[in-house]
This record gives structure tokens, sequence and C-alpha cells, in this order.
């Protein structure tokens, strides 16, 4: 992972969907922070992008869903850090747009 504070951590995913303009989706293990627990027996959340056509410009709507399946005494933190961990993200992607 290259995110500034999370370098020491490994990044895992799996693309599940990719439909060419508009729509791909993967899946992980959110807020698996923590470099000596084996995250992989979990069920991983599903993340899914997708651009629309909006105006002139083009709308991008990021969802993702699968928290309840998380264990609970992981879950609130997971959603809330995923919540805030998106929402920079999505201000990545548009002042890489705009540049």
């Amino acid at each position: 992972m290259t995110y500034p504070g999370y370098e020491h951590l490994k990044w895992e995913a799996r693309v599940v969907a990719m439909e060419e303009p508009s729509f791909f989706a993967f899946t992980w293990h959110p807020y698996a922070v923590d470099p000596d627990k084996d995250y992989s027996d979990e069920p991983p959340t599903r993340v899914e992008f997708r651009l629309a056509p909006d105006g002139e410009g083009t709308a991008l709507t990021v969802t993702e869903s699968g928290f309840d399946s998380i264990p609970a005494e992981r879950r609130d933190e997971a959603l809330r850090m995923n919540t805030g961990g998106w929402e920079a993200q999505v201000r990545n992607v548009k002042a890489h747009v705009e540049r």
C-alpha cells in the first residue's frame, strides 16, 4: 500500500467485475490494518465504481456493501474508517480529473 502511514501494510483485493467504460467492482477486507491478524476467514465487502453521464461531465458513484457480515468487534470501526477513506479517495479522483 502506498497511502501515507499505511505503507507497511499489504493491500489485497479481488477484481470481480469490469464492464468498460462504466463499471468496476472488487472485494476486499476493509480496514484490515492489524499486521498480526489473518483476515482471510472473514467475508469481504464489495466495492463498486459506476460512471454515468451527468450534463457535460461524468458522475462517479462509489458503493461498498457487505458490512453486516464483518465480525461485530470490527464492524463499526471498519465502516467509520472506510466512510472517511472513500470520501478522501473521491476527492483525489476529482482533483486528478480536473488537472
